[in-house]
């Protein structure tokens, strides 16, 4: 028995609440990286406005969970121009490449502004706001205030301890959100995390039209460098803390992982 073709979009949506008296049938011989349309950005300024190619792909994922766009939201987001038979024309185009949206649909999530960025722009809003947080988050004059405010010079020892571990289990998160394959612009990536949790991921990243998981890992980026200039600014006004201790009593390295200590082996 053959599978169906790669390049084919095939599937079936089931309509809630008996919104339409038929199934939203989703199904053509194209591929999903053939591109539908290009629209201009919403966010870039006058003559400097960026144009986002929009996939078949990335179509198919606004039609269906969790967005389920109708042909009213779906023709905003693609720009095109409001008209009397605007719906009708967007419906036809749709089904040339064997995507059917039924007139009369009902939208599934709720509306945000990120709903009218397109993958493109939403991944270009990302790239932007994690090289901001990267190189214009004043990281070093936070840690530097939060301490001086904070450390009192009897718990330096246990602050660095908090700050360490504080660093290794945002890492951690950080490590989970940049191993993220949800599918986006024309490419789907091969997974490599469990199927439960990217599953978790895949539905914010459409919902997000892939600003999601890079946007907190941006933000986390952020959170990084303050705590790594806080250890800093701790191990410069407090020289004689050394290295900070686990619960346990085992000093700990700069990474916040206990030390190893290599004794002589010789006989």
């Amino acid at each position: 028995m053959h599978g169906p073709h790669k390049g084919v979009i095939q599937k079936v949506v089931k309509p809630r609440n008996n919104e339409n008296q038929k199934d939203l049938v989703l199904t053509g011989m194209v591929s999903p990286s053939d591109v539908f349309c290009s629209v201009p950005g919403r966010l870039s300024l006058l003559s400097s406005t960026s144009k986002y190619k929009v996939t078949v792909g990335e179509v198919q994922r606004r039609l269906s969970p969790p967005e389920c766009l109708n042909a009213s939201l779906l023709g905003g987001v693609l720009r095109r121009a409001k008209s009397k038979n605007g719906g009708r024309s967007l419906r036809e185009k749709l089904e040339k490449i064997g995507l059917s949206l039924p007139a009369g649909r009902r939208k599934a999530a709720n509306v945000t502004l990120l709903t009218s960025l397109v993958e493109g722009e939403a991944v270009h809003m990302a790239r932007d706001f994690g090289y901001v947080c990267e190189t214009e988050f004043p990281s070093r004059q936070a840690a530097e205030y939060l301490n001086r405010q904070n450390t009192d010079p009897a718990d330096v020892m246990t602050r660095k301890n908090m700050l360490l571990a504080a660093k290794q289990v945002t890492k951690e998160f950080q490590d989970l959100l940049n191993q993220d394959r949800s599918p986006l612009g024309n490419s789907r990536p091969q997974p490599i995390l469990e199927p439960n949790i990217q599953r978790n991921l895949t539905h914010f990243s459409l919902l997000t039209h892939g600003f999601g998981s890079p946007g907190i890992v941006a933000a986390l980026t952020a959170v990084l460098n303050y705590l790594n200039e806080s250890i800093k600014y701790i191990d410069k006004t407090y020289p004689s803390v050394g290295n900070a201790m686990a619960p346990n009593g085992q000093a700990l390295d700069g990474g916040g992982k206990v030390k190893v200590d290599h004794k002589d082996d010789r006989k």
